[in-house]
């Protein structure tokens, strides 16, 4: 399996080779050069596929022998906007989803949060700031952004989550040491909707049942209407392939508090 460490190994013996070869020969530099660019691609591909695990260990699909069963997530809520429309959508289909939430968003929406919990749906950790440069935070401030947004969770629900999903999907070193620190477990994603991008609603529910499969953890995000839109023939059409809509951490057989 391709990980950090293995790989750093890896470049590292074959720069070494490279070194000990130009002592007897002269090797051209563009030797130099393809080592360091096949080095980043594999670094861009470990940073930004979470399902890899390439640094650390990260959950984002159910067992092998699930069946025919799936999980829906949310992302970068509570939103007072379209959060409420989407629990009620999740109780009319009798469902339970994870809603990842930022810690900033949880003041005003204390009430909110406790119906996500009360409903029977799972909190998880999203970030206090969901920042654009999150992942190059130091450790020490990454780590604190998780701390506090468990703290304000947990003072709203009386629960501490214990699993934690990192804004846009990215692992580095930073972020593995400061999850390292907090003790959370890594949760991905096998079906990314790209629901905030995707302005076509017709398009967002093809790409969803084209990637539909057994143990699937699919993203979605509860602040847009287009969300909205779509879950509903969504849930429809895959309950109709012979689907079950389970709880995440069910799926994944994890705990989802402290």
């Amino acid at each position: 399996m391709l990980t950090f460490r293995n790989t750093n190994l890896g470049v590292g013996l074959l720069l070494l080779a490279l070194l000990l070869w130009d002592g007897w020969h002269h090797v051209p530099w563009w030797f130099y050069a393809l080592l360091v660019f096949v080095y980043s691609l594999i670094m861009f591909y470990g940073v930004y596929f979470i399902q890899s695990g390439f640094f650390m260990k990260t959950l984002y699909e159910g067992p092998p022998d699930a069946g025919r069963v799936i999980a829906l997530t949310f992302d970068d809520g509570p939103s007072a906007e379209h959060t409420p429309r989407l629990l009620d959508l999740l109780k009319e289909h009798d469902l339970k989803a994870a809603f990842f939430c930022i810690g900033k968003n949880i003041a005003g929406n204390e009430t909110l949060l406790q119906r996500i919990v009360q409903e029977g749906h799972v909190v998880g950790n999203h970030s206090f700031t969901h920042d654009t440069w999150f992942d190059l935070f130091p450790v020490r401030r990454i780590a604190a952004e998780l701390r506090e947004t468990d703290r304000r969770i947990e003072s709203v629900t009386g629960k501490r989550p214990a699993l934690f999903r990192p804004p846009y999907g990215v692992i580095n070193p930073n972020v593995r040491d400061a999850v390292r620190q907090t003790g959370h477990r890594v949760i991905g994603w096998n079906v990314r909707s790209y629901d905030t991008m995707t302005g076509d609603n017709q398009k967002l529910m093809a790409r969803l049942l084209r990637l539909l499969k057994p143990g699937a953890v699919v993203l979605l995000h509860d602040h847009g209407k287009k969300t909205l839109d779509v879950l509903p023939g969504f849930i429809r059409a895959a309950r109709e392939r012979g689907y079950a809509f389970v709880r995440l951490d069910h799926l994944l057989n994890v705990e989802a508090y402290v």
